[in-house]
């Protein structure tokens, strides 16, 4: 069947494949090669076919998926489904840092290629902004949690709540210095209570009573009472 009798879609879903001088040219579906290229869009341009050492040209347009072989300085390389590695720039909303491993969603054309997602990652997103900044959670409550943890470093920390309730398996507490005012009642409740002082311990109460179901021990080279 020669060119002219094919129906319009016919030719636009075959590429020419050029044959040895003195044979006659052949029609191959162009879906082989958008398949063998592994382009993630039927009916996009593919680069004709490598020369004899076997490897497959890159697509003239591409958008799909990218695994990240190399992320140092700066220069971030990808390989795309076909094997091809090429050099991407990074053109995300907020700047995150790829790591080796990463899948990157990758647009480009005519050998220039970007990343603009992110579908699988193990980087960093490093969101740094000059001067002051406020997060407001309008008529919303606002949320911060980490799967491996949250932390919150600061020359000061301040904190204003009318109520502050804290659950955790374990708290460990380092200051120089603690000062601590309580208008009201203090109360502490727990399974056992130990307290060590390296020098002076002073306390001071208008009132003071100990009560013990048991045994009162007071152990001292002098006990000064009155």
């Amino acid at each position: 069947m020669s060119m002219g009798a094919m129906k319009e879609s016919d030719r636009a879903a075959a590429v020419r494949v050029d044959a040895p001088a003195g044979e006659e040219q052949t029609l191959r579906p162009r879906g082989a090669d958008v398949l063998r290229i592994g382009l993630s869009r039927a009916g996009v341009a593919a680069a004709d076919d490598a020369g004899q050492d076997g490897a497959v040209a890159l697509p003239r347009e591409y958008l799909g998926p990218g695994r990240v072989t190399a992320a140092e300085g700066g220069a971030i390389a990808v390989e795309l489904p076909g094997g091809q590695p090429v050099a991407v720039e990074m053109a995300l909303a907020l700047p995150y840092e790829p790591a080796v491993g990463d899948t990157l969603l990758v647009i480009g054309r005519e050998e220039r290629y970007y990343a603009i997602g992110v579908l699988h990652g193990a980087g960093r997103t490093v969101l740094s902004l000059q001067g002051d900044v406020a997060v407001h959670a309008r008529d919303g409550e606002l949320s911060l949690s980490g799967d491996k943890g949250v932390a919150i470093r600061g020359p000061e920390l301040e904190v204003q709540a009318g109520k502050i309730r804290m659950v955790a398996d374990a708290v460990v507490q380092k200051f120089t210095s603690m000062y601590q005012r309580v208008s009201a009642l203090l109360s502490v409740q727990a399974s056992e209570s130990h307290t060590v002082v390296e020098k002076t311990a002073f306390t001071k109460a208008k009132n003071a009573t100990i009560l013990t179901e048991e045994t009162v021990t007071v152990n001292g080279k002098q006990i000064l009472l009155g």
